[in-house]
């Protein structure tokens, strides 16, 4: 049961976690009996929680595949590398994963049809596809576009849709722009702390493609970026400016640590950082809802 918690990579849930929560807890709380369903909520969250792990463990075995995982990774253990669980099992786990996404979507998809559907077709096969398949995004310097349309836009839009029937408007679509910018975070760190073993094995990311500075730039724009749009499109008032501030100074920290650190191991702990920027984002939108 270790091995299986620790291919699930608990750390990453939150990319799973935070855009299900930010996109339906305007119409959760917004003192309106007809508007919102805590049970969809819980489906919608089971369902994507499971498409992460799903993705996380087709990544496991596809990444040792591909010579991409090694013992010697800087990261966190991987259990297909270290010999934890034979890689044929892992992926099997993947599929089942995938499958238990599907069922708990069904309440969904009684709810609102094909656009659950085409939704969730396209990110199961993404769940593989990220890093296995003809063309795997992460082997493209793709895998920071992938996040922030999976797990920002499309998450936070399309659990918007579960609770509301309808698109949200400009706010929504900026909440949903901002968790994938944040998410992003994690992914920016994770290239620019494995560049080396990611050159060796031809794991093209964007950080092997355009070396560190880029890489380091890249995270300084996931981390602040989010603040310039709170401020510009969500129209806040100065109690709100202040709460935007809360995950800003959290990415300040993380800014400073990677611009003046060498790839490492320690590299882990900014990754724990972006994990919590995330999370107090999601407790920041809540509020800045509750407020309103």
């Amino acid at each position: 049961m270790k091995a299986w918690i620790i291919a699930a990579r608990p750390k990453t849930l939150p990319a799973a976690v935070v855009p299900v929560w930010v996109g339906a807890m305007p119409l959760l709380i917004d003192d309106d009996p007809f508007s919102g369903s805590w049970f969809l909520f819980w489906c919608t969250l089971a369902s994507c929680l499971c498409i992460q792990i799903a993705t996380n463990l087709f990544n496991d075995a596809v990444d040792h595949r591909k010579g991409a995982d090694t013992p010697r990774r800087l990261g966190p253990q991987r259990v297909t590398a270290s010999g934890m669980l034979a890689p044929g099992k892992v992926m099997l786990g993947a599929l089942a994963f995938c499958l238990a996404a599907t069922l708990v979507a069904i309440p969904l998809i009684r709810e609102h049809g094909w656009v659950i559907v085409a939704i969730g077709a396209v990110s199961l096969f993404f769940a593989y596809g990220y890093t296995g398949g003809p063309f795997p995004l992460a082997y493209r310097g793709m895998g920071e576009l992938f996040v922030i349309l999976f797990f920002g836009l499309v998450a936070v839009t399309g659990s918007y849709y579960v609770q509301a029937g309808k698109w949200g408007g400009l706010e929504i679509w900026t909440l949903g722009l901002q968790c994938g910018l944040y998410s992003s975070v994690l992914i920016a760190i994770n290239n620019l702390r494995d560049i080396v073993e990611d050159t060796a094995s031809g794991k093209r990311t964007l950080a092997v493609r355009f070396g560190k500075t880029f890489a380091r730039a890249e995270i300084v724009v996931f981390c602040l970026l989010p603040l310039l749009l709170w401020v510009v499109v969500s129209s806040v008032n100065l109690p709100g400016l202040l709460l935007g501030l809360i995950p800003a100074i959290i990415g300040s920290v993380i800014c400073f640590a990677v611009c003046r650190t060498e790839p490492g191991t320690h590299y882990n702990r900014y990754l724990a950082l972006g994990a919590l920027q995330l999370i107090f984002f999601a407790f920041v939108a809540t509020l800045h809802a509750a407020l309103r």
